[in-house]
């Protein structure tokens, strides 16, 4: 790796990355890659053509597809682009294939350098279940769980009855809240298991799910981790992230508030240990559970950067993927402790409706206005007029608010919603400007008066949440005119599956091919209408763009209002669509691994009292 210092023969020369994803985290690494003199190679399915991670990386090559399985979780296609590109590492970001150890050792065994933990921390750590066992090993805190994955929900309803609901059925392989169900009765464990499996495959490539006692009510808490080739560890910092929904994170900050320093100590020795034990090398996250009588209990190691990374690189000055790029490329960490200074806060911005149970919302954006100032960050993979599908995660940047204290943050924050603006698509911003004035948040009168948890969203604040403003429908957004009087102008254009641009005469009318394969590039597409869906009637309309994975009802039954009919996935999160009322089915036009839009009627429930 150009730009750092190393002993002669002690380390691996990097010089071109290819970075192996989309979005925000893409162009987080194209910028640090630029900042340490290295060369990048970007991918992108066929969405992804004009996307601002592909603009920024010094090449880009065309995966020739739509969604994740046939792209970013494709592994021989990116291996075939590092071998066509000639880059000699690979960094994956975080999802995807970050966490695949089968991936990691192909990287190596073409020869490059993969810019991660070995694969058989990977395979140690990835799998939740033999972290767990190596979380036992070294004596860190957990509670009862199941030893090994479980066969299916029968053995589930075994462990509930043996250790008492809530239980979580969690993937044995992924992160990200993705595949983790929380049953709290008996009666709910087969679909909740059933959704879990869909869901870990859909997100992972595996469906294996373990299952672990739920610890109600509790705060997320985790450890920013560095390990180098010589056995050092050390945890950058500490994070809160117990602002959740549907067991992903919304809100993050560090250091964590209101640890004791006992509580503190035994999560940072925890956490050097577990990874010292796996063998862990490069930058990872030890996750815990902290109950409300302040119990730990590990949860998981995340192999990988995530997505919160900012908050410990605001409050410590360390550049997480430059040190993942040194670390990757054999180097010494150079240091024992970590000192921080300051609080920051970090603010995920989802295309997503909260007044709606933050349901995912694909769209185009048709203005964007971000916030700047002092202690003010922006991580953004998108710009105006990008349209955001419902085939990849719905995040689309993350706001990075940094004082003096976390008092200063919160007012900075608060003031830097008031400048950010996204017209085109519901985003979670209207629930950002609430959450940062509520008390369990705030926290004004100390530790005792934080009372935010993991599941807060769902119930403290649940009426808060339905009483934040609707999503309105946007009108579309004109496109800009053409300047007048321009001479040339820049198409994109794929040779060979290479994204080039080329600069041509004025008015040759370059248009879009069967695949896009060119368009001129700063175009904005017409902002779609958000439009209203739900019911109409007899008719149940499904409220968001997605595809059927799961269909429960068939022509001619009887439903009961709240019965499930469908289960739609978007954003890769499933979203249960139930009964509308009570009545008779017909007309059912949903199946499995149909692509449906907003409004669209999946079926017709009719009242029995039309059958008298």
């Amino acid at each position: 790796m150009t730009g750092t210092s190393r002993q002669p023969g002690s380390t691996r020369r990097l010089t071109k990355v290819l970075i192996a994803n989309r979005g925000e985290i893409a162009v987080r690494v194209a910028r640090a890659c630029a900042d340490a003199g290295l060369a990048t190679v970007g991918v992108y399915a066929d969405s992804d053509r004009d996307a601002l991670h592909v603009k920024l990386c010094d090449e880009a090559y065309g995966l020739q597809g739509q969604r994740a399985a046939e792209t970013y979780l494709d592994a021989g296609k990116l291996l075939d682009v590092a071998r066509r590109s000639g880059a000699d590492a690979v960094h994956p970001g975080y999802g995807f294939l970050s966490e695949n150890a089968t991936f990691a050792q192909a990287v190596l065994d073409a020869g490059l350098v993969w810019i991660g933990p070995p694969p058989a921390a990977i395979d140690a750590l990835g799998d939740k279940v033999t972290a767990r066992h190596i979380a036992q090993k070294v004596g860190a805190p957990l509670v009862p769980g199941t030893p090994d994955p479980v066969a299916d929900a029968d053995e589930v309803l075994a462990f509930a009855d043996a250790h008492g609901l809530p239980v979580a059925i969690k993937a044995a392989f992924g992160g990200g809240g993705r595949g983790l169900k929380v049953a709290r009765t008996r009666e709910e464990i087969p679909e909740l298991f059933d959704s879990a499996v869909r869901e870990a495959t859909a997100a992972f490539g595996r469906g294996e799910c373990f299952v672990e006692r739920f610890l109600d009510r509790p705060r997320h808490v985790e450890t920013q981790c560095l390990a180098d080739e010589a056995g050092n560890v050390v945890v950058v910092s500490t994070r809160d992230c117990s602002l959740q929904r549907r067991h992903q994170k919304l809100v993050e900050e560090a250091p964590a508030p209101f640890l004791t320093p006992e509580q503190e100590d035994r999560l940072v020795r925890a956490s050097q240990a577990i990874l010292r034990e796996a063998g862990y090398v490069g930058a990872g996250t030890c996750e815990f559970l902290v109950g409300q009588d302040g119990t730990i209990s590990f949860l998981e190691v995340n192999t990988r950067l995530q997505v919160e990374h900012p908050v410990s690189e605001e409050v410590t000055g360390i550049d997480l993927v430059r040190e993942q790029l040194r670390l990757a490329a054999g180097e010494e960490l150079g240091y024992t402790q970590v000192a921080t200074r300051g609080h920051s806060i970090e603010l995920r911005i989802n295309g997503e409706d909260p007044a709606a149970g933050f349901m995912p919302a694909p769209g185009t954006i048709a203005s964007l206005t971000w916030p700047s100032g002092p202690g003010v960050r922006v991580d953004s993979g998108v710009v105006a007029g990008d349209s955001i599908s419902g085939a990849f995660d719905s995040m689309l940047a993350k706001i990075i608010v940094t004082g003096a204290t976390r008092t200063q943050a919160l007012e900075r924050a608060r003031r830097v919603l008031r400048e950010t603006e996204i017209v085109g698509l519901p985003t979670v911003l209207p629930f950002h400007r609430s959450v940062l004035g509520e008390p369990d948040f705030v926290a004004a009168d100390g530790p005792e008066s934080f009372r935010v948890h993991t599941t807060w969203i769902e119930t403290d604040y649940a009426e808060k949440l339905r009483q934040l403003p609707k999503a309105a429908p946007v009108a579309p957004a004109p496109a800009p005119a053409e300047e007048a009087g321009e001479a040339t102008e820049r198409v994109v254009v794929e040779v060979a599956g290479k994204r080039l641009e080329v600069v041509i005469p004025a008015g040759l009318g370059i248009s879009t091919g069967p695949r896009g394969a060119a368009r001129r590039p700063g175009r904005r597409a017409a902002a779609r209408s958000a439009g209203s869906a739900g019911t109409n009637g007899a008719a149940l309309c499904s409220p968001m763009q997605g595809t059927i994975v799961k269909v429960a009802v068939a022509d001619g039954e009887l439903v009961a209002e709240g019965d499930l009919v469908v289960v739609l996935e978007a954003m890769k999160m499933e979203q249960p669509l139930v009964a509308h009322r009570a009545g008779r089915v017909h007309g059912m036009a949903a199946a499995v691994g149909q692509n449906v839009a907003t409004g669209a009627v999946i079926c017709q429930i009719d009242p029995l009292d039309d059958e008298a």
